[in-house]
């Protein structure tokens, strides 16, 4: 029953039993992911009303760190339970659903954020300052950088805790963005982790001006983006009389069965179902990062803290293309010979773009900006087979890809100089001297971003190219190859300066880290050689997980 139907319904219940508005039924324990994450984020900011500025850091790191361990076993438990197949439905009174897809996506966003927030809490890489520790943050982000304010706050050993539940506050908004199954909670979802994304891009303790102007950047193209997908629901609305993905599909394929007398003038009109559904699109593939909404990504890349920028980088995309793929074959599988000529532009021009302007690049962090690009592009891919295989292909490669990323970010945060992280790639020559251990593992990432077999970047861009190629994409797939030849060149060029390089005189130094970013690391290495040498298993999981609920 489409939406329009049931608020009527309510309408009517209302007028007719004055003061006794029906209460909205929500299964709670289906949500509970969401909840429990959402739960610690308040609690995190009550902790920073209270407790003693001393026990704030590690009050927040065992909360962020227990929250998300519970909602992950939530997700598992939800999985176990049967609500992945048998069971998958609409919950929320058809706001979320609760299926394959939405709890594989759950799942791989709340191992990727529990892993981050290790590299968020590391506190040995900098030297203390006036015998405190520091981490990557800004000490007061408020104050003037490098104002007297700023300088009081290093000396008195002030730390920003708050980041602990702003990262929790956007992985809640990323767990409900990939699971809304109405237009609205799409948009809520998308300003609820978009908002402290944009101000932990701007908390960086080194280089306080570069950073503040990639979150301001972030911000207004972000706002851009945000207009852009507002403007699409409204105009979807208007073509369909409803925001839910099932009354929208169900108006494209059957046309308007319920018509709504005060939208009958607009109702079934094709140019605003093609240009609301064009801009709803525009506002994921922003998020996404292809090309051409991808102008934000090497500045917020660069400028964020690295720890930073490793959470986003990986979260961010699959919490994005999760529901970037509800949309397309949820909403508007009546719409694909529409969607797909455009989409195979875009992924086109996003692999080879991505790849080619990655080869100038000169700083690590846009480097592997770039290559996130070119990333996007080969899961845009899969996301164009509109094949159960394409669905299972993406959830795989998403998966495989964001630990690689966060692996890959938390190494850049331990070469350093002198002015903090050492990311201007000429200072990396002759690192594999210096440090074998640190560049070996570097290069393991690199060769699975390369595609290299017996990693996990090999498997997960041979399961979409080989959806692709059957669902008769094959020229998309010839272009993915060439675009991961052009890559590959300047993943290998990286190894060779690490490795077959003299090392400069005043080169970098390594940092020794805590545990914490060596188990980030670590874990980051485990699932690119697992994924690698035994895909099947996980390659499984994703075909269960594959089928949407409508």
């Amino acid at each position: 029953m489409s939406s329009v139907a049931s608020v009527h319904s309510l309408w009517t219940v209302a007028a007719g039993a004055p003061g006794k508005i029906p209460a909205p039924h929500i299964e709670y324990a289906q949500l509970s992911p969401t909840l429990i994450v959402l739960g610690a984020a308040v609690i995190g900011i009550v902790i920073e009303a209270f407790v003693p500025r001393r026990h704030r850091y590690s009050s927040q790191l065992l909360l962020a760190l227990v929250a998300l361990a519970a909602a992950f076993a939530a997700v598992i438990g939800l999985a176990a339970g049967g609500f992945g197949s048998s069971k998958a439905h609409i919950a929320a009174m058809g706001a979320l659903a609760v299926d394959g897809p939405a709890l594989f996506l759950q799942g791989t966003i709340l191992l990727v954020s529990l892993v981050a927030v290790f590299t968020f809490a590391e506190r040995r890489l900098d030297p203390a300052a006036h015998g405190h520790h520091v981490d990557s943050f800004a000490p007061q982000p408020a104050a003037v950088p490098g104002g007297a304010a700023e300088q009081a706050a290093v000396k008195a050993g002030f730390t920003t805790t708050e980041v602990f539940p702003i990262a929790l506050f956007a992985v809640g908004g990323m767990l409900v963005f990939p699971a809304a199954n109405d237009l609205l909670t799409l948009f809520i979802a998308l300003e609820v982790f978009s908002l402290p994304l944009y101000i932990l891009c701007a908390l960086a303790r080194r280089q306080r001006l570069l950073s503040q102007e990639a979150a301001v950047k972030y911000f207004l193209l972000g706002a851009f983006s945000s207009a852009f997908l507002l403007f699409g629901v409204a105009l979807l609305y208007g073509y369909a009389g409803t925001v839910t993905y099932a009354g929208i599909a169900e108006v494209i394929s059957d046309g308007a069965k319920q018509i709504d007398p005060a939208l009958a003038g607009a109702m079934g009109n094709d140019a605003l179902l093609l240009i609301g559904a064009a801009l709803v699109l525009m506002g994921l593939l922003f998020k996404v990062g292809a090309v051409p909404f991808h102008m934000w990504t090497p500045d917020v890349y660069q400028g964020a803290p690295t720890p930073v920028t490793g959470f986003m980088a990986a979260a961010t995309k699959v919490a994005a293309f999760g529901a970037l793929l509800r949309l397309l074959y949820v909403v508007l599988p009546g719409m694909r010979w529409d969607w797909q000529p455009v989409m195979w532009g875009v992924a086109i021009i996003t692999m080879l773009g991505g790849a080619i302007v990655a080869i100038t690049q000169t700083d690590i962090k846009r480097l592997l900006a770039y290559s996130s690009i070119a990333h996007a592009g080969f899961i845009l891919a899969g996301v164009i087979a509109t094949s159960e295989e394409g669905i299972s292909s993406v959830l795989f490669y998403l998966g495989a890809y964001s630990f690689v990323t966060l692996g890959a970010f938390a190494v850049v945060t331990l070469v350093r100089d002198a002015g903090g992280e050492a990311t201007q790639l000429s200072k990396w020559a002759g690192l594999g001297r210096r440090s074998p251990l640190v560049a070996a593992v570097f290069a393991v990432f690199l060769l699975a971003f390369a595609g290299i077999p017996l990693t996990s970047g090999f498997a997960g861009k041979f399961a979409v190219f080989k959806a692709a190629a059957q669902s008769g994409a094959g020229w998309l797939v010839v272009v993915g190859v060439l675009s991961s030849a052009i890559a590959a060149f300047f993943y290998i060029r990286v190894i060779v300066l690490m490795f077959f390089n003299e090392p400069k005189a005043d080169g970098p130094t390594v940092a020794v880290p805590s545990p914490l970013t060596t188990t980030a690391i670590a874990i980051g290495v485990a699932v690119t050689l697992v994924l690698g040498l035994a895909p099947q298993y996980f390659l499984d999981l994703a075909g269960q997980a594959g089928v949407f609920v409508r």
